[in-house]
């Protein structure tokens, strides 16, 4: 089935010259932006750089890796086209506006059924998915290039244009066959989640679907799960653990002979959700050597202010969005009409905002250390938070961190540089 689809050409690879919602209320479909980047001010860094400094200067030193982009079904396409300012939270513009140089785009398919049938309806969602992200690059092959390698990560962004990476989350569409994550890795996929919302063949989710008879406790890595870890770590692709129930995750750690990854997760001390990690967990992925990244998406890292949720609910019944029939129905104007007033009902009232980031990744630094942190936005999935809700605004991210003291070199470490490490380690992995 899945063998009918193209594996990744040697003119997508890059190194030197190239050719190629749920978020805590509500998420339409991004409107287009005015491409402005958050405004910059001098600070002073402690450390190693205690010196003043402008953020916007700093911030374009740095190489900015975002791990975890996720695209719509009909992505680069006549519906939605990334080279162009549009109504998505992340596009090529919006990426160089805001200066956020690399992002994994995601190969993202929802848990179904486990059963042959359902294999094959995950596997069809996903090689989509693939192609979509193949399209964007094959389109504008002038502005960003596909990488495998964290050496093809900085020649491409050395070269000037932006850096598309590739990530599966959720592993059901890869069946009970483990060749196909060789396929996949072909394919150019560089991280692969074991689990979504609910447990699948492989293991534990850290939401399992109860009412699709899921225990309510973990039941940890299946042998077809432990299966995949190897394959994974053969193939030098880095196992995800963000979504992984905290059994399944610490046995996958254990077991993996490579650093892991959180692709996208918070601090469970900060705010206690389900979907982040405890200090254990942090603890374990800084003694594996791994690298949590910290996620951008409000109603994970801090408690929606009930009185906007009923403001934005309002707001949506107000623009006939509040039913799954009237989200089909709309036009594209008034969802534009309804994101510009969602925007700014959320800056008027107690919005999540990129503070509330910062606290993750503060604590995230303390218990796991500078080299085992940093940072996704989970953008076009629900991600966002007041202060960096797309990818213009990613300025204000490095400004914040410079406001609580993080010198450029942690700074470098945190938007891309440990991640970079892992991606080495778990090559290095793969060539022993």
């Amino acid at each position: 089935m899945h063998m009918g689809f193209m594996v990744v050409s040697a003119a997508l690879l890059v190194s030197g010259c190239t050719s190629v919602s749920m978020n805590g209320g509500l998420e339409l479909d991004r409107p287009g932006r005015d491409g402005q980047v958050a405004e910059a001010a001098d600070r002073t860094l402690r450390g190693d750089d205690a010196l003043p400094v402008d953020a916007t200067a700093l911030h374009d030193r740095v190489l900015t890796m975002d791990t975890h982009i996720d695209i719509d079904a009909g992505y680069a396409s006549y519906r939605l086209d990334p080279g162009v300012f549009n109504r998505a939270q992340v596009d090529l513009p919006s990426m160089r506006a805001g200066g956020l140089d690399a992002g994994f785009f995601i190969v993202y398919v929802g848990q179904g059924l486990i059963s042959p049938m359902g294999y094959e309806e995950a596997a069809a969602i996903a090689d989509d998915k693939y192609e979509a992200i193949l399209r964007m690059i094959r389109a504008y092959p002038d502005q960003i290039a596909l990488a495998v390698t964290a050496d093809q990560v900085e020649a491409i962004h050395n070269s000037g244009k932006l850096v598309a990476l590739i990530g599966m989350e959720n592993s059901w569409p890869l069946g009970t066959d483990i060749s196909n994550v060789e396929l996949w890795a072909d394919r150019g996929v560089r991280y692969v989640s074991i689990t979504h919302f609910g447990n699948n063949q492989f293991g534990g989710s850290s939401n399992p679907n109860l009412a699709q008879g899921d225990p309510a406790e973990d039941p940890g890595l299946t042998d077809l799960g432990r299966e995949l870890v190897s394959a994974l770590n053969d193939e030098g692709v880095m196992v995800d653990i963000s979504h992984v129930g905290k059994t399944t995750m610490m046995e996958a750690v254990a077991l993996s002979r490579a650093p892991v990854i959180a692709s996208h997760s918070g601090a469970r001390s900060v705010y206690d959700h389900p979907r982040n990690l405890d200090d254990e967990q942090l603890r374990a992925i800084r003694d594996n050597g791994g690298v949590a990244q910290m996620v951008a998406f409000r109603r994970y890292i801090a408690d929606i202010d009930p009185a906007l949720a009923q403001a934005e609910q309002a707001l949506a019944a107000e623009f006939g969005l509040d039913s799954q029939e009237g989200r089909a129905a709309a036009t594209q104007a008034t969802r534009d009409r309804f994101q510009d007033e969602l925007r700014a009902l959320r800056a008027s009232m107690n919005d999540v905002t990129i503070e509330h980031l910062a606290d993750h990744i503060d604590h995230a630094v303390a218990v796991a250390g500078i080299d085992h942190v940093g940072i996704a936005s989970d953008f076009d999935g629900g991600g966002g938070v007041g202060g960096w809700d797309d990818a213009t605004e990613t300025p204000a991210v490095t400004a914040e961190l410079i406001e609580r003291g993080y010198s450029e070199k942690d700074i470098a470490k945190i938007w891309g540089g440990n991640l970079l490490r892992v991606m080495r380690a778990v090559e290095a992995a793969a060539a022993d």
